[in-house]
């Protein structure tokens, strides 16, 4: 009897023992940890004002907001749906880019993705995607705009114009204008 209690407890050891994956099924330990993947910080409903001297330069809100460090500068992925308006010396006037997604880098430039809407006044563009510079404040984008006034609707491929959407140039255009 006691031989069979021995014989048993040992059956028991080692079929238990059997009860994980096989070792080709098991998980490797995870990769380790590289910090320019991670976000060093991250916000939701983010809602930013930038002032100067007590002026209103530029307002950012987004849903989601993740910072990374990347060569020692700070980048800034916002989506969910992000707005961004810039206004003019005296804190009005505002030009507003609005986009599913948008990618902020360190030196203030701006890269907006998706369903891309800027307006200015009465002059609205839209295109898939824009890029606004900081250091000269103009508005780029290398994608097919269309760019409404009250005199028409002209389209190309690629345009370049200032933060104010007054002066602007169209590159392989085409579109309807009113003749007066």
């Amino acid at each position: 009897m006691k031989r069979f209690a021995i014989f048993l407890n040992l059956t028991a050891i080692l079929l238990s023992g059997g009860c994980g994956a096989p070792p080709e099924e098991r998980r490797s330990l995870a990769t380790p940890f590289e910090a320019d993947k991670h976000p060093v910080q991250e916000s939701w409903n983010l809602d930013l004002s930038l002032m100067d001297a007590g002026v209103k330069k530029a307002s950012l809100r987004a849903a989601h907001a993740e910072e990374f460090q990347r060569e020692g500068k700070s980048v800034y992925f916002l989506d969910g749906g992000v707005a961004v308006a810039f206004y003019g010396k005296t804190g009005d006037s505002p030009t507003t880019i609005t986009a599913d997604r948008a990618v902020v880098h360190e030196n203030q430039d701006i890269e907006a993705y998706g369903n891309v809407v800027a307006t200015s006044g009465q002059t609205v563009l839209k295109t898939t995607y824009l890029k606004r510079t900081a250091e000269d404040r103009l508005i780029r984008s290398n994608s097919r705009v269309a760019i409404s006034d009250p005199d028409g609707t002209v389209q190309g491929t690629g345009f370049e114009s200032d933060q104010a959407l007054k002066k602007y140039r169209i590159f392989k255009a085409s579109g309807e204008a009113l003749v007066k």
